[in-house]
């Protein structure tokens, strides 16, 4: 079985969400020994932002590419590629400005490949990346999954959520801890209730991993 780790913290040692991942790659592979991990920090290693270059080889050009078309097209096939390969990924996804870290959107705009991970058909779009289980360490300051104005303010799991299912990922979950900015008492109770969380989710997502490789 073959996990990815992303990371997309910008707070090095500091960030709650790279705990967390690190938690749960480490309880996957307790369960599931022969896992192989492969690893991406997109704090350090993160793609550049979307452009016309990245953009080229999507609408079917293939000939007379420019250097930098070349170049950053080579940058989406080995993210894509590295996406498809896994049957788990493990997202941290800390809460930055209402929604998600720059580095990781950029991570997603180039994992959206028509052909590649969704494709248009005659009755909507379908995903194309199905069978996958994906476990978010959602990370926030404040309060938003317990009252409606939270939630309508809250654009970094419900985009998550939206865009692996455009991917035909149906098997989505969150360890979530939040609150951490309302002081060091609810900034423990928050990781505590995480971490208790990780195994139920972990578990839950094996089953699923489970049926699928029977279903094949």
């Amino acid at each position: 079985m073959q996990l990815l780790h992303i990371d997309s913290a910008i707070t090095g040692k500091h960030s709650v969400s790279r705990q967390l991942t690190a938690q749960i790659v480490e309880a996957w592979k307790a369960s599931h020994p022969s896992t192989q991990v492969d690893y991406l920090d997109l704090a350090a290693d993160a793609p550049a932002h979307f452009t016309m270059e990245a953009m080229a080889p999507r609408t079917g050009q293939t000939e007379g590419l420019s250097e930098a078309q070349q170049r950053e097209n080579a940058v989406s096939e080995r993210l894509v590629r590295q996406f498809l390969a896994a049957d788990v990924v493990v997202i941290g996804a800390p809460f930055y400005n209402f929604s998600i870290p720059t580095q990781l959107k950029a991570w997603i705009d180039r994992l959206a490949q028509p052909g590649r991970t969704f494709r248009y058909t005659a009755n909507g779009p379908e995903g194309l990346a199905k069978g996958k289980t994906v476990i978010v360490a959602s990370s926030r300051g404040g309060m938003y999954s317990t009252s409606e104005a939270g939630r309508a303010m809250e654009h970094q799991e419900s985009y998550l959520q939206t865009v692996l299912g455009f991917f035909g990922v149906t098997d989505v979950r969150f360890v979530r801890a939040e609150g951490l900015g309302m002081g060091e008492e609810a900034k423990a109770r928050a990781i505590a209730a995480a971490t208790q969380a990780i195994e139920a989710h972990v578990q839950a997502g094996a089953a699923n991993q489970e049926r699928i490789s029977q279903a094949a």
